[in-house]
């Protein structure tokens, strides 16, 4: 059975009134969120808050193994076995980062009585044109450039490669975010040039469900983001289920 491995849970209460479960981008693992964990476990309102993270399937502590093909179903089984495993009693949201963010428009989908919304840091908006696009490639290789001379080991990780082929650049990952069907809120950059920000508008006005704010800071989980993420996550916690 596939599962994640858990690298953070945490709550002040033994009856939190929510839970968070945070993913993280490609080429990262969990420990990505510790700045954003500081900030938010020094919130008062955050006390009641279940605050929990996993390391995707080839990244951090989790399994790697070049069996795996990488792919939205492994991740999403692994995510819902391991959220299982949780046995969460109350709302779920997901907090999730870059290409975590097609993970968790997915699962959200699939377990629509489980999660009650998401906060989605920096996520990518191409549509399908935009990932047939010549372009969208020479974009690619630019950042296998740069995760090159971070990780140089990557470059040749099957986990990376096929995330880049099977998630990030998978043709149908703007239809699942302008059809997510639960309140959702996108925090991103204004000087994010990754995620295709000049079609933002045109998923607002296709998906009443979902919000954009936009910060100072580019495509990271920055200072600035952390904030609005607190925000955010208040937001859900005052909402009633419906």
């Amino acid at each position: 059975m596939l599962e994640l491995a858990k690298t953070y849970d945490v709550c002040d209460s033994k009856t939190p009134e929510m839970t968070v479960v945070f993913l993280h981008g490609i080429a990262a693992d969990s420990s990505d969120f510790k700045g954003l964990l500081d900030y938010l476990a020094g919130d008062e309102s955050m006390k009641r808050v279940r605050l929990a993270t996993f390391d995707l399937l080839g990244a951090g502590k989790s399994y790697t193994s070049d069996e795996l093909e990488y792919t939205f179903d492994e991740q999403l089984e692994a995510l819902k076995n391991s959220v299982d495993k949780l046995n969460v009693t109350g709302p779920l949201v997901i907090v999730a980062h870059s290409m975590g963010t097609m993970i968790a428009t997915r699962f959200a989908e699939a377990h629509k009585r489980l999660v009650r919304g998401l906060v989605l840091i920096s996520a990518p908006v191409f549509k399908k044109e935009d990932i047939e696009n010549p372009m969208f490639e020479v974009a690619m290789n630019g950042f296998r450039e740069v995760v090159g001379r971070k990780m140089s080991g990557l470059l040749t990780a099957k986990s990376f490669n096929n995330e880049i082929k099977n998630i990030v650049s998978n043709k149908h990952n703007y239809d699942f975010l302008v059809r997510v069907s639960k309140p959702t809120i996108i925090i991103y950059g204004e000087l994010d040039k990754i995620i295709a920000p000049f079609n933002i508008p045109g998923l607002l006005k296709g998906n009443p469900n979902i919000t954009a704010i936009k910060t100072a800071g580019s495509h990271g989980i920055t200072r600035e983001k952390y904030h609005k993420v607190l925000v955010a996550l208040q937001e859900f916690l005052s909402k009633e289920e419906g």
